[in-house]
């Protein structure tokens, strides 16, 4: 039988009888998993992936004694390579695809692990289960997950019975749709149904129109970039029957022939949906209509680049051209868009914590000031909590986000705890260098440190400030220690830190006394005492970010100017989030050894 396929639709099916799944930007793949514990994987076309992906075989074989009892298997999903929860990374997944050296497929598999993301089930314990119904189907698969505890490379794509909820996860993801799907359906073959259909979330640019190829129908979409039209892709599908056959007429009449086809000076503008911008070029681009009042000349990267972000309506955007790091020459949008972009990573952070911001709202060369507590003019999806009788600011959701980087906040600073508790949720040491040439000191500090907290079974992040040093993170539950315990702790690792290296390093307050040595910061570990956020701009000359790592990069070499809101986006999307499992290993934190060692 050949997968069942979902059905393109402008409109969400609504209703009581209706589920609703995240669509993943990926290889959809059918897993076959036999009786004599054979793993196979198959695309949509029949084609055999096994060989791209070892590393899901590689998770199934650890796994085959939990799945053995459900056995022969067959799981319908989504092969991916996951930026964040709901949202693939497609050049990834397809640069994986078309590998064809085996070791260049284990070194891929070893740098991007993919998932398998799994929504259906076609075979249980043997037993087809195609003629069971959609929901029937979907109870079985989470059993199935509950039962055999499967996660990391296969995952289970839920079910939500909210389409309004589920929109707004797609929107702030920036995933690519969701699928809506009939609860009583069953699997068929192909698109012969009316039981799935996939709404995309298309992103509406701008540009300009400068050719038709009459052999293929295509027209060619433009832009500015400074004065130069550059070609950002190609466009037929989305008009009506006599909307095209118009604007077909208007190139083949007044155009210049050519052997491309017809060319027309920058005039015609059209709003166009499109998935992503992949190697510079759109990606499934549709049109949404003509634009005869806008001018060509709106049409340019910078608009380009607001308009791929998808910034959320909510928020009435103000003096996007302003400069806010003039030795860059980067602008108040360009902080927008990336805060939006790294917004998945970086909330997760803020949530529930109150927020300390640094506005600089003429940009980081001009006045600046700290803010903590709500403004009057503030709107309501900007959250606040109570604290000795003022309101505390605290960024819940991204429209809470975007709309305080466009009143100018570009450094977001939180506490160690959340709202919920009194007591922290996480140790930080803090690494200071006396400034950013030295940040050998800093590399070599946390080399000493980290071997510590791995005797200690403490697993530790570790990031930039963002300026000038680095800082070690370890997530804990929160009331699982208290500030007076890690306190303790953090003074104790300092010390012995200092007593080991006396010329390198110290716990002197006083700048003056340092005397060019590297200052560890146990004291800003309190309550209410706040850090840099993880992803937060700095108000830096060079737009410098609080950039998570991973630990193999803390090397010689590493330079904390390299992280800017100009490549973060584009690292997190290449390599993956370094705090990606900050919080599930919170959860799981071993703290024996360590409450062993600050309750003797």
């Amino acid at each position: 039988m050949d997968m069942m396929k979902p059905i393109a639709s402008a409109e969400k099916p609504a209703g009581k009888d209706w589920l609703y799944e995240v669509k993943y930007d990926g290889f959809r793949c059918i897993l076959h998993w036999e009786l004599n514990e054979s793993i196979h994987l198959t695309s949509k076309n029949n084609k055999d992936l096994t060989a791209n992906f070892p590393d899901i075989v590689a998770f199934c074989q650890e796994h085959v004694a939990l799945v053995k009892p459900f056995l022969p298997l067959q799981l319908d999903g989504e092969l991916v390579v996951l930026n964040n929860a709901f949202q693939a990374d497609f050049a990834s997944i397809q640069k994986r695809g078309r590998l064809k050296n085996k070791a260049s497929i284990q070194n891929a598999a070893k740098s991007r692990p993919a998932s398998l993301l799994v929504f259906d089930i076609l075979q249980y314990k043997g037993s087809d289960c195609t003629r069971d119904s959609y929901q029937k189907r979907k109870s079985l698969l989470a059993d199935f997950f509950t039962e055999t505890d499967m996660k990391d490379r296969i995952g289970h794509i839920q079910a939500y019975d909210d389409v309004d909820k589920l929109g707004q996860i797609i929107f702030d993801y920036k995933a690519e749709g969701m699928i809506a799907k009939r609860k009583d359906s069953v699997y068929q073959s192909g698109k012969d149904h009316h039981d799935w259909f996939k709404i995309k979330n298309w992103r509406t640019i701008h540009g300009f129109l400068t050719l038709y190829n009459p052999e293929n129908d295509y027209f060619t979409v433009s832009i500015y970039d400074n004065d130069n039209a550059v070609e950002i892709g190609k466009c037929k599908h989305g008009l009506d029957a006599e909307t095209f056959q118009t604007l077909q007429q208007i190139f083949t009449t007044k155009g210049d022939k050519s052997l491309e086809g017809h060319t027309l000076p920058p005039a015609i503008c059209a709003s166009i949906h499109t998935l992503d911008l992949y190697k510079e070029e759109l990606r499934e681009p549709e049109f949404d209509k003509l634009l005869p009042k806008m001018e060509a000349a709106d049409c340019t990267v910078e608009r380009l680049h607001l308009d791929m972000a998808m910034l959320p309506p909510t928020v009435n955007l103000t003096n996007i051209d302003k400069i806010f790091w003039s030795d860059k020459g980067l602008t108040k949008g360009d902080l927008l868009i990336y805060i939006r972009e790294i917004a998945p990573y970086m909330l997760p952070f803020l949530k529930e914590r109150t927020l300390t911001v640094i506005r600089s709202p003429e940009g980081v060369d001009e006045e600046h000031f700290f803010q903590k507590n709500l403004p009057d003019y503030a709107p309501a999806f900007v959250e606040s909590f109570e604290v000795d009788g003022e309101k505390r600011m605290i960024c819940n959701s991204l429209d809470a986000l975007v709309w305080f980087a466009n009143h100018g906040a570009v450094e977001y600073h939180i506490p160690f705890q959340t709202v919920q508790h009194d007591e922290p949720s996480e140790i930080v040491f803090d690494l200071d260098p006396p400034g950013r040439d030295r940040f050998d000191l800093a590399i070599k500090a946390a080399g000493i440190i980290k071997p510590l907290l791995d005797d200690l079974d403490l697993i530790s992040f570790v990031k930039t400030s963002g300026n000038k040093g680095l800082q070690i993170h370890i997530p804990i539950r929160a009331g699982s220690m208290t500030y007076e315990e890690t306190g303790v702790f953090t003074e104790a690792i300092a010390r012995t830190i200092e007593n080991a290296y006396p010329n390198l390093f110290t716990t002197e307050r006083m700048k003056k006394n340092r005397n060019g040595r590297l200052y560890i910061d146990y004291l800003q570990h309190g309550k209410d005492k706040t850090l840099i956020a993880p992803y937060s701009p700095r108000k830096t000359d060079d737009a410098t970010i609080a950039a998570p790592l991973f630990w193999e990069e803390v090397e010689d070499g590493l330079d904390p100017g390299q992280f800017t809101i100009e490549n973060a986006i584009e690292r997190v999307k290449r390599l993956g989030c370094p705090f990606s499992s900050y919080f599930d290993v919170g959860r799981e934190q071993q703290l024996e050894k360590v409450l062993s060692l600050v309750r003797e």
